[in-house]
Order: structure tokens, then C-alpha cells, then sequence
């Protein structure tokens, strides 16, 4: 696990007492972005509190809350799943990491039959980082999000030496609430069942590769990175 600044205390990304009036003055990400001080506070303020506020996140705590009650009124269980996005170039035909991050999980809900509802968002920095980058992501991730229904509503963030990582990684974890007589899972298949396709399979894949150079190919593929819940 890389330590950011050399510092090992964890910084929750949202926490308390945020002026969130304060705007990221640098250009590009520092390691004081990760040292828990001023500069850390008006980088999650800005890009991050401001981006996503939502009435949970709002209450500015080190963990996300909210009501079982009204969860139980959607469902009887819930649906937990997590992902690391790692993704080369950062923007590539049809959407960009962090667009590939909201979907990725509320898709992972989405084919158990869930209802996702809400995500955490913890993201790792690499010294040098354009901040401009990081902001059009995290209004990607928000833009999903409000596409899919869901609200991003916890999340962590570190800012590791340049060269540590590959500009940007991305971990969202999602909860969804699944529909009493719900049961959809890879095991109930069954020989003769159908499998039905709502798109062209292989276009992501070759969206990446044509945006890293790696296919001699002039197309106008795009990725299918959408919410399907």
C-alpha cells in the first residue's frame, strides 16, 4: 500500500467542518494535496463535496448514514459490490474512468436485480495530476450518477509520489436494494435459456485500444459504457 506524503494517518475524503467556498489554487495535484491540511481541504471541497453534495453527504461525517426503514420498503436484502478502475487513457470514445467507474458498479447491482441506490467514490492521485482533469472526471462521475439514479455519498482520497501510479485510480463501491420474489443470479441458468445482448459485445474493448494507439484502425467505435439498471 503506497503512503501518501509518508504520512500513514487515513484521511476520510468527506469529513467535518468544510468551508466549502475554498477553491483549489494550484493547477496540478502535490503531495500537499494529501497531507490533510489546507490544501487537501480545498481540493475535496472543490472537486469532490461540491460535485457530489447530496442530503447525505451533506451531514459532512466520516461515514455515510441513512435509513434502513426506507430501504426496506424497496426490498428485503441488499446487494453489496465493489471495483478498482485502473483504465488507459484516462478519456477514450464514449466516456472517461470515472463515467467506466459509476456505471461499472451500478451494473454489478444491476444484474442481481437490484435497485442500486447509493455509491462510495475513493480515488488515488498521482503527483501531477492536472487538477482540470480530475474535476471533468468527478463531473462525469456525477453526471452517471444522476443518470443511474444513485448518489455518491462517502469516499476516500490519497495522493501518492509521481510515478507510483498511473495518473488516476478509481475504487467505487455500490448498495442496492433487491425486490421481494427478486432472484436473479448466474446460478439458477439453466441448458436452453436464452441469453439476450443489448449491444455489440467487444466495443469497449476496442474503444481503449484504439484510444492507446495499440489498433492501425480509423473508426468511429465508441464504448457502451451506460447504466442498464
Amino acid at each position: 500500500m503506497a503512503v501518501h506524503n509518508n504520512n500513514p494517518i487515513e484521511h476520510p475524503l468527506f469529513s467535518k467542518n468544510r468551508n466549502r467556498r475554498n477553491k483549489v489554487q494550484d493547477t496540478h495535484i502535490t503531495l500537499a494535496h494529501g497531507s490533510g491540511g489546507k490544501a487537501m481541504r480545498d481540493l475535496i471541497d472543490d472537486i469532490f463535496v461540491n460535485t457530489f453534495d447530496n442530503p447525505i453527504l451533506s451531514q459532512l461525517e466520516d461515514q455515510a448514514s441513512f435509513n434502513l426503514a426506507s430501504l426496506m420498503q424497496q426490498g428485503d436484502r441488499l446487494a453489496f459490490t465493489t471495483d478498482s478502475y485502473v483504465v488507459d487513457p484516462l478519456f477514450f470514445p464514449g466516456g472517461n474512468i470515472g463515467e467506466l467507474a459509476v456505471n461499472g458498479t451500478v451494473n454489478d447491482l444491476a444484474v442481481s436485480g437490484a435497485k442500486p441506490l447509493y455509491l462510495s467514490c475513493s480515488v488515488i492521485l498521482e503527483e501531477g495530476l492536472a487538477v482540470d482533469t480530475l474535476r471533468q472526471v468527478a463531473e462525469s462521475m456525477q453526471a452517471a450518477a444522476k443518470k443511474a439514479g444513485v448518489q455518491i455519498i462517502t469516499g476516500d482520497t490519497k495522493v501518492v509520489h509521481r510515478g507510483a501510479a498511473d495518473k488516476l485510480f478509481i475504487n467505487t463501491t455500490g448498495i442496492g436494494v433487491i425486490p421481494p420474489g427478486v432472484n436473479i443470479s448466474a446460478q439458477n441458468i439453466q441448458p436452453g435459456d436464452a441469453i439476450i445482448l443489448n449491444g455489440e459485445i467487444g466495443n469497449h474493448g476496442t474503444a481503449i485500444l484504439i484510444a492507446r494507439g495499440e489498433l492501425a484502425l480509423e473508426t468511429n467505435i465508441e464504448s457502451d459504457c451506460q447504466p442498464l439498471n
